[in-house]
């Protein structure tokens, strides 16, 4: 037979057969198996009538402020870090890890350890400002969406010194208009790239 021949009779019997054959399917094949499950009453009962002990770590532990707090300042070092971007985390780590990260470490801990019935309810803003801007990340109420403190970093280009990296926050105690002081962080003579580059 000839090729082109072999090819047609190939398409041919492909159209005429298909919906013909259905492969069988099974209803359970991709469910996973049922598990019995016990009423809540023989559960308490099989609970009360054994003799084992639950171990310590499957005994549901309600997370503590301790616990919210370090989350948050967790949150609040990524955040910085993240500000910083590639380029410049490269040239001033040392000092940063050394001096402002704990410095951020230690303010935001003092804020949270103030009002720890209001800790769980209390986020870290998620978007650093690129570019040219100063926040690095808000503390702030989601319930009430009111900012707590604002964390910013500026650029300072100081004559015959070149650009500095001034840390620093503001509360809204004051009304977000007082600078209190993180750190500074000596840069070069040459202009930082942006912020996040």
């Amino acid at each position: 037979m000839k090729l082109w021949l072999r090819k047609v009779s190939v398409v041919l019997i492909a159209i005429l057969t298909l919906g013909l054959y259905i492969p069988p399917t099974y209803a359970d094949a991709e469910t996973p198996a049922k598990k019995e499950v016990a009423s809540p009453k023989e559960k308490e009962d099989d609970y009360l009538t054994a003799d084992a002990v639950i171990p310590e770590e499957e005994i549901p532990v309600e997370p503590s402020t301790d616990d919210y707090i370090d989350v948050l300042t967790e949150r609040a070092r990524e955040q910085a870090v993240t500000k910083l971007g590639p380029k410049i985390a490269t040239k001033v780590e040392d000092e940063f890890a050394t001096v402002i990260l704990p410095g951020i470490e230690e303010v935001v801990t003092a804020l949270l350890e103030e009002s720890e019935e209001e800790v769980p309810y209390y986020e870290i803003s998620e978007q650093p400002a690129a570019g040219y801007g100063e926040k690095i990340f808000h503390l702030s109420d989601y319930r009430t969406k009111e900012e707590i403190a604002r964390f910013d970093v500026r650029r300072e280009k100081r004559p015959g010194e070149g650009y500095w990296f001034n840390f620093h926050y503001h509360l809204s105690k004051d009304e977000f208009e007082k600078h209190h002081d993180i750190g500074e962080i000596y840069w070069d003579k040459n202009t930082p790239p942006k912020w996040m580059a």
